[in-house]
């Protein structure tokens, strides 16, 4: 029984803690998995047999460990993290529990950007070299890094992306040296990893995320630079003035998801080609209520305009990723959303 012990795989360890947690627990852990993760974990639940005392006391007290030590490594770093394990279970067990974090739950570089904010970012970046900015910014999530692109100088912001677009890869020794250099100016923790990072797609993610007119100059500048970059990049995205480029049975079902107040005040702000496309696959009562109240609709903040359009975009974007719609460009041009 002790070797069989020693051997469990990461699966099985995770079934049984999905059985230890109750159903409830357990439901709600699924939810936030990949569907392939959930087929692996219910077929090896499906399998587990009575779990004896000592085996759930094991997996309890790993969970509890990894826990511990993530919280500890966000909070302060791996060596402060390192520290405490050390004094609780000695140096041994501290590596050996460090070890098994970093593998299995894939502690990401640049993480400790976390606990910085936005201006302490920029600061820091702002003056580096633009691959530095752009390998940095592939690490963290696309609405932080869109944050950080605004602030950047306008040639420094195309330089950027441009570099995420045609980045493929970073090695290790790499991205140590630059957190290294991050990890000095800011008196932080450095962990180490290998993995893909860049390409047109983190590009369109970030766009998406970024305020329409800075993403606008972005694109105009870019667009003179490397043309066939720009466009790779549009085809990635989709916004809302790109509804006129979808078939008339996807505008339809759009619209039938689409709050009217939203999709009122997003065609206040819509070239006349956008409305049009709207109000031809809409009832013509529905449209004559929604040109009447455009009419007599005051002046508004194109912030709101804007919230309203990409709320149309989020409707837009889930019904293709539940296959309801395809979108595609004009003249057969795919876009990938």
């Amino acid at each position: 029984m002790p070797e069989e012990k020693k051997e469990l795989s990461g699966i099985k360890k995770s079934a049984m803690l999905l059985i230890l947690m109750g159903p409830e627990r357990a439901g709600s852990v699924l939810k936030k998995l990949d569907d392939d993760d959930v087929e692996q974990l219910t077929l090896e639940v499906a399998n587990l047999e009575k779990i004896d005392q000592d085996l759930k006391d094991k997996v309890l007290d790993e969970f509890f460990e990894l826990a511990k030590v993530k919280e500890f490594i966000n909070q302060g770093g791996v060596d402060y993290a390192k520290n405490l394990l050390e004094s609780a279970f000695g140096p041994e067990k501290a590596i050996e529990i460090i070890e098994k974090l970093v593998s299995n739950l894939q502690v990401k570089p640049f993480n400790f950007f976390k606990r910085v904010d936005i201006t302490q970012m920029v600061n820091v970046l702002q003056n580096e070299h633009p691959q530095t900015v752009a390998l940095v910014l592939c690490y963290l999530q696309p609405e932080t890094a869109s944050q950080i692109i605004t602030y950047l100088s306008e040639p420094l912001q195309v330089e950027v992306i441009k570099r995420i677009s045609i980045m493929n890869s970073a090695t290790p020794d790499i991205v140590k040296e630059i957190e290294n250099k991050m990890k000095d100016r800011l008196s932080t923790f450095t962990v180490q990893t290998f993995s893909q990072v860049g390409g047109i797609e983190v590009s369109a993610d970030i766009m998406n995320s970024m305020d329409r007119a800075v993403g606008k100059n972005i694109f105009d500048r870019l667009s003179e630079r490397d043309p066939k970059l720009s466009e790779e990049i549009r085809k990635r995205m989709f916004v809302f003035e790109d509804v006129v480029k979808l078939d008339e049975r996807a505008v339809q079902r759009i619209l039938r998801e689409v709050d009217t107040k939203d999709l009122t005040l997003a065609l206040k702000g819509a070239s006349e080609e956008v409305q049009d496309v709207i109000y031809r696959n809409m009832s013509k009562r529905q449209a004559q209520m929604i040109k009447e109240e455009l009419e007599f609709m005051g002046p508004v903040r194109v912030k709101d305009v804007d919230e309203a359009q990409q709320n149309v975009v989020n409707i837009i974007r889930k019904l293709e990723e539940a296959g309801e719609i395809i979108i595609g460009g004009g003249g057969g041009e795919e876009l990938i959303v």
